[in-house]
C-alpha cells in the first residue's frame, strides 16, 4: 500500500476495495486526499448499561471519553479531519459531539408544550478520538480522549454489503511512565459498524461497547449526511486537536 493511501486503505488493505462507495470516499479522508468529512444528523438512540456503569460514563466524560448521558433523537456531528500530529504521522480526528436537551429544574427535560417558551440551551457532549495507522502493530491505534491516555487497537474488515466493521482489540493506559495493558475485565470491547443508506442517502451508524463480564456498557445509533471540504494548507481547527499527544502506539 503506498505512503498516498490514507490511514484507513493502509489498515484495510484489498478489502477497501470491497466498501460501498460512499464508506470509500468518507474513509479516505487524509492528507493525500486534501479532504476533510463533516457528518451530521441524529442519533436515535443513546444508550447506558446498567447503573454500575454511570460513575465510569462520568469519568470519562471529564476527559471526552465515552458519553455520560443516554437519549433519544439527539442532534450529532462527527469531525474528521486529517493532520500532522507532533511525532510526523499521519492523523485523524474523529471528534463527535451530541447535543442533549437541558434538563429543568425538576429534573425533566422540556417536553413539547413548552416550545413556544425561549428555548434553553443545549448541553453539548463530546468523545474525542484520533487515529493513526501502525505499521508495528498492522493496524488503526486510536488514541481518546483529550490527552491521548488510553490507547485502542482497532481491526477493521468489509462486511458482504460493503459497510465498514470496526472491532477494538488490545488497551493501553499510559500517563507519564506509566505504560499499562487495560484487563479485560474493566475493559470494554467495542464494535462500530459504519454503511450507507442508497434510499435515504444517509449515513447509518451502529456503536456497541460491551465488557466480557459485565455485558452492555454504552452504544448508540442514528444517521447523518457528510459533507467535504478541502483541508490542503489549512490547519485543523485547534479545538479538535487534543491538549496532550502520545508518542507510543
Amino acid at each position: 500500500m503506498t505512503a498516498t493511501a490514507s490511514i484507513f486503505q493502509q489498515a484495510l488493505g484489498p478489502d477497501f476495495g470491497r466498501l460501498h462507495p460512499q464508506i470509500r470516499r468518507r474513509f479516505s479522508v487524509g492528507l493525500a486526499s486534501g479532504e476533510a468529512c463533516t457528518g451530521s444528523g441524529t442519533m436515535s438512540r443513546i444508550w447506558h448499561g446498567r447503573g454500575f456503569v454511570r460513575p465510569f460514563l462520568a469519568l470519562g466524560g471529564s476527559r471526552h471519553i465515552l458519553v455520560p448521558q443516554a437519549g433519544r433523537d439527539i442532534p450529532f456531528t462527527i469531525e474528521n479531519f486529517p493532520y500532522t500530529d507532533t511525532y510526523g504521522r499521519e492523523t485523524v480526528t474523529f471528534v463527535r459531539t451530541f447535543a442533549f436537551p437541558r434538563r429543568t429544574r425538576s429534573g425533566r427535560t422540556r417536553s413539547r408544550r413548552t416550545r413556544s417558551r425561549p428555548a434553553s440551551p443545549r448541553r453539548t457532549r463530546r468523545f474525542d478520538a484520533t487515529m493513526v495507522f501502525s505499521r508495528e502493530r498492522g493496524c488503526i491505534v486510536d488514541y481518546l480522549g483529550t490527552h491521548q491516555h488510553l490507547a485502542t487497537d482497532l481491526h477493521l474488515t468489509a462486511d458482504d454489503d460493503g459497510a465498514l466493521v470496526i472491532r477494538s482489540g488490545e488497551h493501553r493506559f499510559r500517563e507519564g511512565p506509566v505504560d499499562v495493558r487495560v484487563p479485560e475485565l474493566i475493559g470494554g470491547d467495542a464494535e462500530v459498524r459504519e454503511s450507507y443508506d442508497d434510499a435515504a442517502g444517509l449515513f447509518r451508524i451502529q456503536v456497541t461497547v460491551r465488557n466480557r463480564r459485565f455485558g452492555p456498557l454504552f452504544g448508540y445509533e442514528g444517521t447523518f449526511s457528510a459533507e467535504f471540504s478541502p483541508v490542503r494548507g489549512r490547519d485543523v481547527p485547534t479545538d479538535l486537536r487534543p491538549v496532550r499527544e502520545e508518542s507510543r502506539a
